[in-house]
């Protein structure tokens, strides 16, 4: 079969909302963007435990240890989930961890963030859980089936760590003025990176218009944006804090909130490596994979000995 007459039952598949499967045939730039965005979700999950690991042995309390190293741990099973998503496209772990490594892969701008107070726990899964389910509920609908299906168990998850940092912030809020002030120097230091999350505005987005087309994008990023502020300005309130924005005001004509211009010079200058912990984060994860060397050897030894017994 030709590759026109291949690429053009492809596309029907795309206009018929029929999930593209591994051994399906598909573009090569559909397999490439593919792999660019799952392994960029599979490295953020990763790189985000780093951030909140900090905390868990300074968690207030036992009830909060034990809720912040479950998020961990979830964390690390996202990550686990799409990187074997991200193989079933024929690109090997080690080829993406060494991307990683070494600066070429990029992961989501906001983990490149310090978390200075328990409060940031809370600020952390309000907002960036929050914004992260906005863009990954649509993923469950993904062109690509292994994807799509992992997305459905991470949303979920997900779905359990904004409640849980949402519980934190309403606690801190009804607590001393202390407490609440944490709250509130949390909010204003994550409000703006959290906004940066969905990426550049659709004007200077590089992939959106192609991955929407393909149906591995469900909304642009200004949409998703919006959204996001959308839902969250009512909740700000609820707790009694000011979102750090000037600019912030109802638009009754357009029915969503206005708000003010992102610091796109800040977020270019974070994906880039410049933030305030992306060496942090890499050395650490560097210095992870590095020290558990041995575990993984161990493993291929035990594979390869059960193995030859299978053979004998």
């Amino acid at each position: 079969m030709s590759t026109e007459l291949l690429e053009q039952k492809f596309n029907e598949k795309i206009d018929q909302e029929v999930r593209i499967e591994p051994k399906d045939w598909m573009p090569e730039k559909y397999r490439k963007t593919l792999i660019r965005q799952i392994s960029q979700h599979a490295h953020s999950e990763i790189v985000g435990m780093l951030p909140e690991a900090n905390w868990i042995t300074r968690a207030p309390s036992l009830r909060r240890k034990a809720a912040a190293l479950a998020k961990v741990q979830d964390e690390a099973g996202h990550g686990l989930y799409l990187y074997s998503a991200c193989e079933t496209l024929g690109v090997e772990r080690d080829d993406l961890l060494a991307d990683l490594h070494s600066g070429k892969a990029k992961y989501s701008s906001i983990f490149n963030y310090p978390t200075l107070s328990w409060a940031d726990m809370g600020a952390i899964g309000w907002l960036v859980d929050g914004a992260a389910i906005m863009n990954q509920v649509p993923l469950c609908r993904a062109s690509y089936g292994p994807y799509a299906r992992a997305m459905v168990r991470v949303c979920k998850e997900e779905s359990f760590h904004q409640r849980q940092g949402y519980e934190i912030m309403l606690t801190l809020c009804k607590g001393s003025e202390a407490q609440k002030k944490m709250a509130q120097d949390a909010l204003n230091r994550w409000w703006w990176p959290s906004l940066m999350m969905f990426g550049p505005t659709d004007a200077d987005s590089k992939h959106t218009e192609q991955s929407m087309r393909w149906g591995i994008k469900r909304f642009t990023n200004d949409e998703l944006r919006q959204k996001f502020v959308d839902v969250t300005i009512p909740q700000a309130e609820i707790l009694g804090l000011t979102v750090p924005d000037k600019d912030l005001k109802w638009n009754e004509e357009r029915g969503h909130y206005d708000f003010g211009e992102i610091n796109w010079e800040e977020f270019f200058n974070v994906i880039s490596g410049n933030g305030p912990c992306n060496k942090q984060r890499i050395d650490a994860r560097k210095k992870a994979y590095d020290d558990g060397a041995w575990v993984r050897e161990a493993a291929n030894a035990y594979a390869e000995k059960k193995a030859k017994k299978k053979v004998a």
